[in-house]
């Protein structure tokens, strides 16, 4: 399960999001790029990551929980995250009108604000009142099943049962393994003469390569339960359910690769990451990335750190962005290479994105690479 966790959140978010601006203005377009950059180096209100940590933060708590909530801080400065435990959502804040499980809305459905426990409810310590906190003040990320839906539902929660079943039946098998391994013997007193009680707490109990001394006319017997002809199998069909409960390749579940091969591979893969895709675009982007980055530019602006918006031009351009996950990792990394110049070539996709897609800045790269054909040249010229 702690596997499955690790490999959801890497999937989701690897490390991390990347933002591109859809300002037309190229200039403008880079400034605004490298003034969320800088800003994410300090987006942790707490101060212990940066804002990829975030997203992987919260990519963890939205498979573990369901849900993750981040409160917007703006003290002293530009606005910062503080991500919380989901259960400081108070799920016992509820009025039946407008206040459910923690969350108040409006007529419409919308959020109005969230009633927020001070500290969590397992800690020692007098019980506190649920605070209420505005919505605009919190981002609350969950992936929406069903309409009308306030508050997300772990993904563990298929499998929480079929997961504790199996960890029996491995403690189980183990346990029988143990007990196959104590070959002890007995000495029978044929005679008579040794006497004493067999079931003594004196006697010494029955470990590897004990001789136990048992009295005249007893005998001991151990029943023979049947041992699970096909545990392996079964172990398998196990993991293969689990797998089948957390929407992941069997392999990200155990690490198993002994029967896979390219093309079984990629089939167990691409719905995988079409479903990876669906939670970016439709639940993180929107609900997390998205706002951070019109708050970000917004206090910009406002401050003077980011010139006014042309008015000839859309000021909304400032506060859109494209977010490009990262490309995930292909087994064959030159077919991977030649089918992204082939989208380019035939107008699929844009330079730009493809090198966003693996956590490059365009500008940069070009600067770079024009920074490498010059050098050859001063160097023939020393």
């Amino acid at each position: 399960i702690a596997q499955a966790v690790a490999n959801w959140a890497g999937a989701l978010v690897g490390p991390g999001i990347t933002p591109v601006s859809r300002h037309p203005d190229e200039a403008t377009r880079r400034a605004l790029s490298d003034y969320f950059a800088r800003w994410c180096d300090d987006a942790d209100a707490e101060g212990r990551t940066d804002f990829q940590g975030l997203q992987a933060i919260a990519a963890r708590s939205l498979v573990v929980s369901g849900e993750a909530i981040a409160i917007r801080t703006d003290r002293q400065g530009p606005p910062r995250l503080r991500l919380i435990d989901s259960a400081l959502l108070d799920d016992a804040k509820t009025d039946g009108q407008s206040i459910f499980a923690g969350v108040e809305c409006d007529p419409d459905g919308r959020s109005l604000a969230f009633h927020i426990l001070p500290e969590h409810p397992a800690a020692a310590g007098n019980y506190q009142m649920a605070q209420r906190v505005p919505a605009d003040s919190v981002l609350h990320v969950f992936q929406p099943l069903a309409p009308g839906q306030l508050r997300g539902v772990s993904w563990l929660a298929p499998v929480i049962l079929s997961a504790s079943d199996f960890d029996q039946y491995c403690d189980a098998l183990l346990m029988s393994a143990k007990v196959a391994a104590m070959h002890a013997g007995f000495i029978v007193d044929s005679n008579g003469a040794g006497g004493g009680d067999p079931y003594d707490s004196d006697m010494p109990s029955m470990e590897p390569g004990t001789l136990v001394r048992l009295p005249f006319g007893q005998d001991i017997k151990f029943n023979s339960p049947a041992q699970l002809q096909q545990a392996d199998a079964f172990l398998k069909h196990g993991l293969r359910q689990m797998a089948a409960g957390l929407g992941l390749p069997t392999h990200l579940l155990d690490g198993d690769l002994s029967g896979a091969n390219y093309s079984s591979l990629r089939a167990g893969l691409l719905p995988f990451r079409q479903r990876v895709e669906q939670i970016q675009y439709g639940t993180i982007v929107p609900q997390f990335l998205a706002p951070i980055w019109r708050d970000v530019i917004t206090y910009g602006v406002q401050c003077g750190d980011i010139d006014a918006p042309d008015f000839e031009i859309d000021p909304a351009s400032y506060l859109r962005a494209d977010w490009l996950p990262p490309k995930p990792m292909q087994v064959d990394p030159a077919k991977d290479v030649q089918a992204t110049v082939a989208e380019i070539d035939a107008g699929l996709t844009s330079r730009r994105k493809a090198v966003a897609e693996r956590g490059w800045d365009v500008d940069e790269l070009d600067e770079e690479l024009a920074a490498e054909d010059r050098r050859p040249a001063k160097e023939s010229e020393v």
